[in-house]
C-alpha cells in the first residue's frame, strides 16, 4: 500500500475550486501529529489555513514557488520550536512528508513550499513575513508550507526506469546498487 502511494504521488500545483471536507482536514491533522520526532520531543507546531485571504497573503511569502498556494483549498504551515529540539528541521521535514502522503491517500494533491532560508524581499525573510501574517511567537521557526487541494491537473507516475539508481550504492560508496527488474 505504501509503495503504490509513493509511486503515484506527485507535486500538484493546480487545484480545483473546491473546499476540502473537514473530515479530511481532521485526517491530515491526525496524520501529521503521528509523524515521528527525534526522541519524542515534539518540537513541531502547525497552522492549518483555510481562509482564502490568508492563503492569498501566504502565497506571496517568497517571489518564486509559492503563488499556487492562493488557489489551494488549504495550506498547512509547518513550524517548530528550536528550543525544544536541535533537530527541529528534520522533525518538521518529516511532518511535511507525512502531510504529503496523507493527502495522496485521501486523493488530494499537495506541494511543498520551502520557507526556511528563503527571502520574501530584499529586506525580509519569508519566515519573518509569515510570522507577521500568522502572529507567530518569536521563538517559532517556519520550515515549510504544504499546499493542499483537489487536483486540477493529472500527472502520471515517474516510471521506475527513470529513477536515479546511480545515486544508490551497495555496502560501499560507489558500488552501484542494481535494482531487480
Amino acid at each position: 500500500m505504501f509503495l503504490s502511494l509513493a509511486q503515484s504521488r506527485r507535486s500538484i500545483r493546480k487545484y480545483q475550486n473546491k473546499p476540502v471536507e473537514s473530515e479530511k482536514i481532521d485526517s491530515l491533522v491526525e496524520a501529521v501529529l503521528r509523524a515521528p520526532t527525534s526522541m519524542g520531543k515534539n518540537s513541531r507546531e502547525f497552522v492549518v489555513v483555510t481562509d482564502s485571504a490568508l492563503l492569498q497573503k501566504l502565497s506571496s511569502a517568497k517571489p518564486h514557488g509559492a503563488t499556487f498556494l492562493k488557489k489551494a483549498a488549504l495550506g498547512i504551515v509547518v513550524c517548530a520550536n528550536p528550543q525544544i529540539s536541535d533537530v527541529w528541521i528534520e522533525d518538521a521535514s518529516i511532518a511535511s512528508i507525512f502531510i504529503h502522503l496523507a493527502a495522496a491517500s485521501l486523493e488530494l494533491g499537495s506541494c511543498w513550499i520551502q520557507i526556511r532560508e528563503r527571502k520574501h524581499s530584499d529586506t525580509q525573510t519569508a519566515e519573518a513575513y509569515i510570522a507577521e501574517v500568522l502572529n507567530l511567537p518569536a521563538h517559532i521557526r517556519v520550515e515549510s508550507i504544504v499546499a493542499i487541494g483537489y487536483p486540477d491537473e493529472d500527472k502520471s507516475a515517474h516510471p521506475k526506469e527513470s529513477l536515479p539508481y546511480d545515486k544508490v550504492s551497495l555496502n560501499n560508496y560507489g558500488v552501484l546498487y542494481s535494482a531487480r527488474p
